[in-house]
Parts: structure tokens; sequence; C-alpha cells
């Protein structure tokens, strides 16, 4: 893999910090991005070139796609992780919010792919490995908008990795389950004006249930930020790449539980974790 050039989206801490320092020490050219480079001098360290890069600004993606093809002359991968989550009862979120996250979430996946496509239909080779969630596949209450957010995510992969199979490029999906990093502190933030109103008692609960699966003893069935890396190496190595990769045992767990039952014995188990809103007397 030596001289192979890959650009990774969100690189400032958790799964993008860990993929750029695996496939930095795996002899790859790594183009680590943020949106606040000062916060990759980690990564420099490790041996990564470091841009700025802001994948809600069209002038920042487009920007950084060219300093890579202006440095390294080619580009033989695209991880685009860049993303976060939001939480609360649907009607109770703010609609900014709403399009800002589908901005970093989707719609900066989907242009970053594009401004980097032509390169590798030019090269007749490419991957690129869109990190989605178990999420993608199924629906905790309360986080509706995210999980809109990774089912878009899994669809725009399936209709790319179609399209553009005939000209040497791949696509993969990395589905991870729960990883411990602070990924949870956005959910958990976001949530704070919902406090009050017929959701108080729901949203409460959605916070707490969030904080308690990264530090209570669900944990044990998720990772930390290097399990997903190891995989999105071994999806950028594989000569013929799996369509999704699940990571973590979580993830596992509830994707083949999801599949398994229908949307009531679904409902019915959230029920038994998540208070319902209902009117009140």
């Amino acid at each position: 893999m030596t001289d192979r050039v890959v650009l990774i989206t969100g690189c400032s801490s958790g799964i993008g910090e860990a993929t750029a320092a695996r496939l930095a020490k795996a002899g790859w050219t790594v183009y680590a991005t943020a949106r606040k480079p000062e916060t990759l001098e980690g990564l420099k360290a490790e041996g990564c070139r470091t841009l700025a890069l802001d994948v809600t600004s069209e002038e920042s993606m487009s920007g950084a796609v060219t300093t890579v093809l202006e440095e390294a002359g080619r580009i033989d991968a695209l991880v685009n992780n860049a993303g976060y989550s939001q939480s609360g009862a649907t009607e109770t979120l703010d609609l900014d919010e709403v399009r800002r996250q589908f901005e970093t979430n989707v719609f900066g996946l989907l242009r970053l792919s594009q401004l980097v496509l032509p390169t590798m239909r030019q090269q007749g080779s490419g991957r690129i490995v869109n990190i989605s969630s178990m999420g993608g596949r199924l629906v905790f209450p309360g986080g509706g908008v995210y999980h809109a957010t990774k089912f878009a995510v899994e669809a725009l992969s399936d209709a790319m990795r179609f399209e553009v199979a005939g000209f040497g490029v791949q696509v993969v999906i990395v589905e991870p389950g729960l990883i411990t990093t602070n990924f949870e502190n956005a959910a958990v933030a976001s949530m704070g004006s919902n406090n009050d109103g017929p959701y108080a008692e729901f949203n409460a609960q959605v916070a707490a249930s969030t904080k308690e699966a990264y530090s209570g003893p669900m944990r044990h069935l998720g990772g930390g930020p290097d399990s997903v890396a190891k995989v999105i190496e071994k999806a950028l190595k594989a000569r013929r790449p799996r369509i999704r990769y699940t990571v973590t045992a979580s993830a596992k767990m509830s994707i083949a539980s999801r599949r398994l039952i229908g949307a009531r014995a679904w409902d019915a188990a959230m029920r038994s974790q998540f208070p319902q809103p209902r009117a009140r007397d």
C-alpha cells in the first residue's frame, strides 16, 4: 500500500483520528482533515499530511481535493467519516439544526464523493468508504434525525456502488455500533433546550439512556475507535471488499434482532426502554 493516497474526513478525534494514524503506519499517504486543523497536530507528528476541511462548505471541500491532487497527483481512497448525532423527539427539534446535521452527515459525504470520482474514474481505480452506523439499519426513539441521515448514507452508498463499479471504483459501507468516544456528548447536549413540555420525560430518558449505553455495562458490547479503524483498513486492502462491514457485538446483535422481528414487536421492545410520550390528565 506504499504511496497509496487516502483522504479522510473528521480526523480531530475518534474513528477518523484512529484511522488516519493506522493507515499512516501502514505506509499510506494520509491526508487527515478536520474543520479545525489545529486539532490535527498529533496526526501530523505521526506522518499524516493535514488539511482544513469543512464538509458543510463547498469552497473548503473543493479546495481540499484540489490540494491533494496538486501535491500527490492521485486519490486512491476517500473515507467519509465526518458526522455527529443529535437526539430528541422529532416535534421538538430545531429545523436549522436538522439541516446542519444533514449537511454534515449526508450532503458533505455526497459532495466529496462527487469531487473525487472524476479522478478515480480517470485512474480506473479507487475506493470510497462511507461510515454509516447500525443506526442506518434500525431506529431508536429519540434519534429520528440521526437515523435518517444514516439511512440516507446507506441508500446513497448502495446506488453509488452500482453506478461506479464499471469504472473500477468500489464503494464500501462500515456500520459501527457503540463506539466509546465522545460521540454521545453531542447527542446529549443537543437536548439541553428540550427539558419541558409534553416530551420532557421522554427526552430526559433518551439522554439518560444514551449516557448509560456509553458508561454502563452495554459498553462491553462496543469497542474503541481502533476497532473501526482496523475494519476500514481491511476494507481498503481487500481485493474484493464486502459491501457492508458491521463492527462491534452491539451492532451485530441489534441489526440481527431488528431483521428478525416486525415493526410492532420492535416498538414493544422500545417501550420497555423508553417512556412513550402521551397525553397527561
